[in-house]
């Protein structure tokens, strides 16, 4: 068992990371910790104590005054290697750094000076250090006007803002997903490379990531429909901006049904892109799922019964509840990361189509069990 402590666990990369690690029980344990733990030189040194892997992701990315960005990030690391000297530690060190490391900013200069003190360390004790430097960063619950122009676009076009473009620039990016998973390759092959410059797997103007989120609320968020993803990137941008709308306000959403003399007819998704389709009877009382995807595109359309859809992001407590009843037909959509149930509430057997952009795969199932 490696146990592996995460400073900036409630941050962007931090929480996917913290989240990920956790579902690996058999693998992992994580060692707690606390931001005030900087501060207080007996928690930071217990917590250095109880770590085979410690991954620094604590930083301060914008300040009002940028010298702070600088010192407070230069800092953290200070403290972390006084800790690291008074406890004696052998862990293996990670650190998130910025290909703005090469710019004139008190960011890339602290990230860069970061790097360099722990690689420091390392040599010193005969250490293993792995030194990250990461493009610009994508995915789901990055916070708006802080962590990425990504972020930011999807938070105003979900919530009919009208976005600015200050520079559009080209943009090199990386999906969150693909940075947590560098990290526990790093992990699992005790890596010691010091300096490791993470490929970016994605190229765009900021004006072409701006079009396509647009795009995506007139094609998903207006009309109810799946658009066309036409690679990797448009798929995972899909799916971070869906984790930017408001989950509790727009759903359930009824559908157009369509009867006359012979009875009724509903169009359950329209999409442009690959799936599958299922039905499922579920009898009174009982509930289905409890879990969720880190992927997967999927659609609950309820046709008959009544039926309770529960939501609630994972690491987090707040459950949302959606109420459907089949006498007027209506869906609901899971997010990626957020895990999920229906119950049958009513009194009869609910009739429930389920839509996902992927057929299940043993081998591959990217289904993660968590009770909402």
């Amino acid at each position: 068992m490696i146990r592996v402590g995460i400073t900036g666990k409630s941050g962007f990369i931090g929480y996917h990371l913290y989240q990920t690690i956790n579902l690996f029980k058999e693998e992992f344990a994580l060692v707690e910790f606390e931001k005030n733990f900087f501060n207080e030189q007996l928690k930071l040194d217990a917590f250095v104590s109880s770590c085979d892997v410690i991954i620094h992701l604590a930083a301060l990315n914008r300040h009002n005054e940028p010298e702070v960005i600088y010192e407070t990030n230069v800092s953290l690391v200070n403290n972390l290697v006084k800790a690291l000297e008074r406890t004696e530690s052998k862990a293996h060190l990670i650190i998130s750094s910025s290909t703005q490391e090469e710019r004139e900013n008190f960011y890339g200069k602290s990230k860069k000076e970061g790097r360099k003190l722990l690689s420091d360390w390392a040599k010193q004790n005969n250490g293993r250090f792995s030194g990250l430097i990461i493009p610009n960063v994508f995915g789901p619950f990055g916070q708006p006007y802080y962590n990425s122009v990504v972020a930011t676009f999807c938070h105003q076009i979900a919530r009919n803002e009208t976005p600015k473009i200050e520079i559009d620039g080209q943009l090199k990016l990386i999906c969150v997903g693909k940075v947590v998973d560098a990290i526990l390759q790093a992990i699992r092959t005790s890596d010691n490379s010091h300096e490791m410059v993470l490929p970016h797997t994605a190229e765009a103007k900021v004006s072409e990531i701006l079009s396509l989120l647009q795009h995506f609320k007139t094609v998903y968020q207006d009309k109810g429909e799946f658009p066309p993803l036409n690679n990797e990137f448009e798929h995972k941008l899909f799916n971070t901006y869906r984790c930017y709308m408001d989950i509790p306000a727009y759903f359930p959403r009824k559908f157009v049904q369509h009867t006359d003399n012979r009875g009724a007819f509903v169009e359950i998704a329209r999409h442009g892109i690959a799936g599958q389709t299922s039905f499922s009877t579920t009898v009174p009382g009982i509930t289905r799922g409890n879990h969720f995807h880190t992927r997967k595109i999927e659609r609950f359309a309820v046709i008959k019964g009544k039926a309770l859809i529960q939501l609630r992001r994972v690491g987090t407590s707040e459950v949302h509840n959606f109420y459907l009843d089949g006498n007027e037909p209506s869906y609901v959509d899971m997010p990626i990361w957020y895990t999920h149930n229906i119950k049958n509430i009513g009194d009869e057997t609910l009739y429930t189509n389920f839509w996902i952009n992927e057929p299940f795969d043993p081998v591959d199932p990217d289904t993660y069990f968590e009770t909402v």
